[in-house]
């Protein structure tokens, strides 16, 4: 089943309780769903003027945050998603870290 009709079965089922901004892929978290798993760079706008970034690994999408796993200490960063203004997603996402970046041993990504 291509994409297209995966999205179409999952919204007209009566049966699914996610809002559609978690299942409808025009919506950013729904997209941000399909991308769990992956290396990312989120940069985020906090007050009128000023950015941060947080760098790490996609663990879980809600509505209204984003969870990324942190290479500095292992640790869950809890992101509201409002204040997201850019995502760079690594195209290397397929090897990510064990323990830490500062170890070498890799695994295979497994989402």
């Amino acid at each position: 089943m291509d994409d297209m009709q995966n999205t179409d079965v999952v919204l007209n089922n009566p049966n699914n309780n996610m809002p559609e901004v978690l299942t409808n892929p025009i919506y950013t978290p729904a997209f941000l769903r399909k991308q769990i798993g992956k290396l990312m760079r989120v940069e985020f706008l906090i007050g009128t003027n000023n950015m941060t970034d947080r760098i790490g690994i996609l663990e879980e999408v809600g509505a209204s945050y984003i969870l990324l796993r942190s290479f500095e200490n292992d640790s869950l960063v809890y992101c509201d998603i409002y204040s997201i203004k850019f995502i760079t997603i690594s195209a290397y996402s397929n090897l990510v870290p064990l323990v830490s970046p500062n170890n070498n041993r890799y695994m295979t990504n497994r989402y």
